[in-house]
């Protein structure tokens, strides 16, 4: 039959339980990595390495500092060059649409050129004519 279970513990269990298992944790059989977790360093075993320790840990925490400061270059770096992708884009759309229009108006402009040609060419034409009709004969004509 199984062992029957207290359903409410006082705290003189609860604590002496903790206290019990912390003394079977900490038993001089145990390892010394495992009273290292459980204790912590012991201060004169590791009091000269704990300077080197020390040291180490802020050299570790320096480089963690300047990776830190890099990743956000890089993370800046990497918007302003998302930013001058989208102007160089939006340059180019503009270069082809400022090319598009160029090409337009110098048609149009060839056509009005074209035009002006054609009506100083009409203008000559009846300077002509009328410089080569003789205009006396236009005068002698007999009205009846």
């Amino acid at each position: 039959m199984p062992p029957k279970f207290k359903r409410h513990l006082n705290d003189d269990d609860v604590t002496g339980s903790v206290k019990s298992e912390r003394r079977n944790l900490l038993e001089d059989d145990s390892d010394e990595e495992e009273d290292f977790f459980l204790r912590g360093p012991s201060g004169p075993r590791f009091g000269p390495r704990n300077d080197k320790i020390k040291h180490v840990q802020n050299q570790v925490d320096e480089v963690i500092d300047v990776m830190q400061e890099n990743i956000t270059k890089v993370i800046e770096r990497g918007e302003r060059l998302d930013e001058l992708q989208d102007k160089s884009e939006s340059l180019s759309d503009n270069a082809t649409a400022f090319s598009n229009r160029s090409k337009q108006l110098r048609r149009q402009m060839w056509w009005r050129g074209c035009k002006i040609k054609a009506i100083m060419a009409l203008v000559a034409v009846i300077l002509l004519l009328v410089i080569i009709i003789d205009p006396v004969e236009l005068t002698n004509v007999r009205i009846e």
